[in-house]
């Protein structure tokens, strides 16, 4: 496509999107006026006072609504962030001195010491894996940076295309089970919140390594700050020949943050580009094994926070992924004559968001609203266009509206939230839906609390589930939502030098979406099961040891974990390619200890046992059905730290494991890196 035809593009998307979405914005635009004006107040009146009876209810400062215990982490479980003890739902952090131990090349490999989260990787290093929680398929679990939500409307597939380097976060967290009224209707099965980090210093920090199969990862980053800014921009690249035929790949990231501070209010700015190049082999089809995939996504987001008793949070953000998919990539020899072009896509989305808090005797007290505007233009999904645009032949087009209001009433020992989320969607005319949440925890002790959850979630079909069509798939265009009610009551414990966590969940989903065929000849077909009913039960545990041993033991942590996962069948004789393959049991162990002074290691262990099959191909050949077996894996960092210079080596899988994470498609065996890092202070 050459400059003129992409601005030609960009220009004809732009109006399509802008008349289609015209009458669902006016609905809202009141509301964003009233919002602003009433944001521009606030920042003039920020100091307003709380009476000092409520001050002391809440345990707040009187004129803010700040962490009830500044010793924890405040996590974004509930519309109103609050500590992680006061979270009402099963909340997993992976904190940063966890981020800088571990051996993990990337945000999905991080992701993978959670007992709770299902990776199945394609890709390795981050060149595609799909996420899911609790045996939801990919298309459920919504993925956030710094409470942005950049979910793909195309597919999950692509969810983490995100512009995000190891050494940006500063923790992530995992909400655990359906939230869709804290993060939109994509969280069907949970969401994903990336955070990154905010220096309190300028500060420089430089990365280099390498490894087998000419794997190189570069990264770099610096901040400066001033009294009332900081800025931080960081940069990543990896490259490697691959670990098999066509699994090569090259990846580059670009983040820049900034963040003001206006007399106690915030202004933070983000905007990041990522790009990657692989080869995809047998990645979505195995009669292919010579695929190739090229995206390219940029995204910019702007959110504020006002400071005082009522808080006004608004949020804007745009985001676009373009891909071009070539079942048989560029240089193979004897291509099929039926194989003239390959897919292009492009998305974009747009969102704004209004929330409002208020402070009380009661607690806080949320409410707002949500329009979001979800694009496509390919050749291959979506309707008909008049007139083609540049490679593109197709379009499709819908926003989504939601209200929403929540209620934490916060007491001594008792925590109860109460809301819901008033839903439309411009892709079902004439029908509202209210999806209701209630969590609650009650403090039997300082360090141990009870909680119970319902929630009720829905999710729209991406546009690939309604309309992939192709000779090996076949997409349909009537697909419903999904719907789902969960619940969960557990336990958690927190002291110096045991947390831990039990939780046990029960879902009963309906119209769930999936890739599935009847028998091994015939096309994959994207289907909504009438009924598929999950429970299981899920621990985490966290030792302290240095607290629990004794300081003069070389022991710092270990974590343990565990899922087991029950799921009805719709049809046992149904081959599934997503929804009906979950993991039914998963442990996870991370052990960090001290070798000498100045080195330290880590081992990451996981075991865990897939049930469902997949069709097995020989030379490309569909033969017989084949169950997923069990495997386990070991992961081992070595890293030595002498002040700001750090030497380090990541060892993945380190016994050579054969395995797979999806049918059809070998992992890579033992992986060897060795690198540096300095940070400049």
């Amino acid at each position: 496509m050459n400059r003129k035809q992409a601005k030609t593009m960009k220009s004809f998307r732009f109006k399509r999107f802008a008349n289609k979405s015209y009458s669902a914005f006016n609905s809202l635009h009141k509301v964003i006026t009233i919002g602003f004006l009433t944001g521009c107040t606030l920042v003039n009146a920020h100091a307003t006072s709380v009476p000092p009876n409520e001050a002391a209810r809440l345990e707040v400062k009187a004129d803010t609504i700040p962490d009830l215990e500044l010793e924890e982490v405040v996590v974004t479980a509930s519309k109103a962030e609050l500590p992680l003890s006061r979270a009402s739902k099963l909340v997993t952090l992976i904190t940063k001195t966890e981020i800088e131990r571990s051996p993990a090349q990337s945000v999905q490999e991080l992701l993978n010491s959670v007992a709770g989260i299902d990776v199945l990787q394609r890709g390795p290093h981050g060149a595609q894996a799909d996420i899911s929680l609790r045996g939801g398929s990919f298309d459920q679990v919504a993925i956030l940076l710094n409470g942005i939500n950049l979910t793909n409307p195309q597919t999950g597939h692509y969810s983490f295309d995100i512009p995000i380097n190891i050494s940006d976060i500063e923790r992530i967290e995992i909400v655990h089970g359906p939230a869709s009224l804290v993060y939109g209707a994509s969280a069907f099965a949970g969401g994903i919140n990336i955070i990154t980090k905010k220096d309190a210093a300028s500060n420089a920090y430089v990365k280099l390594e390498g490894g087998m199969h000419n794997s190189l990862n570069t990264e770099a980053r610096g901040a400066y700050k001033t009294a009332s800014t900081l800025h931080q921009f960081s940069a990543g690249y990896k490259r490697s020949d691959g670990y098999m035929n066509n699994s090569d790949y090259n990846m580059l990231n670009l983040l820049w943050q900034s963040r003001f501070d206006i007399q106690k209010n915030t202004l933070d700015l983000q905007m990041g580009f990522n790009n990657k190049e692989y080869g995809a082999n047998t990645f979505y089809s195995p009669s292919y094994p010579n695929q190739f995939d090229d995206t390219e996504s940029m995204f910019i987001s702007i959110k504020g926070e006002t400071n005082g008793k009522l808080k006004f949070i608004p949020q804007l953000y745009w985001n676009r992924h373009n891909d071009c998919f070539q079942l048989i990539r560029e240089g193979t020899s004897n291509v099929p004559d039926w194989y003239t072009n390959h897919n292009y896509h492009q998305t974009d989305v747009f969102g704004t968001n209004l929330t409002f808090q208020y402070a009380s005797k009661l607690g806080i007290t949320s409410f707002g609203g949500e329009f979001r505007n979800e694009g496509i233009m390919s050749n291959v999904l979506g309707k008909p266009l008049d007139e083609p645009i540049g490679n593109f032949t197709k379009s499709d087009n819908r926003t989504a509206i939601n209200y929403f209001a929540e209620q934490n009433f916060l007491f001594k020992n008792v925590t109860l939230s109460v809301g819901g989320l008033l839903n439309y969607n411009t892709a079902i005319p004439n029908k509202f839906a209210f999806y209701p949440a209630i969590n609650s925890s009650y403090r039997i002790h300082p360090n141990l609390s009870l909680y119970a959850s319902w929630n009720k979630a829905t999710r729209m079909p991406t546009f690939t589930d309604l309309y992939y069509t192709t000779k090996t798939h076949i997409g349909n265009s009537d697909l419903e939502s999904e719907q789902s009610e969960a619940f969960e009551a557990g336990v958690k414990l927190s002291n110096r030098m045991v947390r831990a966590n039990l939780a046990a969940f029960y879902m009963k989903g309906r119209n769930l979406i999936d890739w599935v065929k009847p028998t091994e000849e015939a096309l994959w077909e994207s289907r909504n099961h009438s009924k598929v009913n999950k429970k299981g039960v899920e621990t985490n545990l966290h030792f302290n040891l240095k607290e629990l041993l004794g300081q003069g033991l070389p022991f710092q942590s270990l974590n343990l974990g565990y899922l087991y996962l029950h799921q009805n069948m719709v049809d046992d004789a149904l081959i599934s390619n997503y929804t009906l393959n979950h993991l039914r049991h998963k442990f996870t162990a991370n052990l960090q200890h001290d070798v000498v002074r100045n080195l330290s290691m880590t081992w990451n262990f996981r075991w865990q046992e897939r049930t469902g099959s997949y069709l097995k191909y020989v030379d490309a050949q569909p033969t017989e059905i084949t169950r997923y077996k069990p495997f386990s894996l070991l992961d081992v960092k070595v890293n030595y730290q002498l002040r700001d210079l750090n030497l380090f080596a990541n060892i993945n899988n380190v016994f050579d494991t054969e395995y797979l994470d999806l049918g059809n498609l070998p992992q890579p065996g033992i992986w060897m890196m060795l690198g540096v890092s300095y940070r400049f202070r």
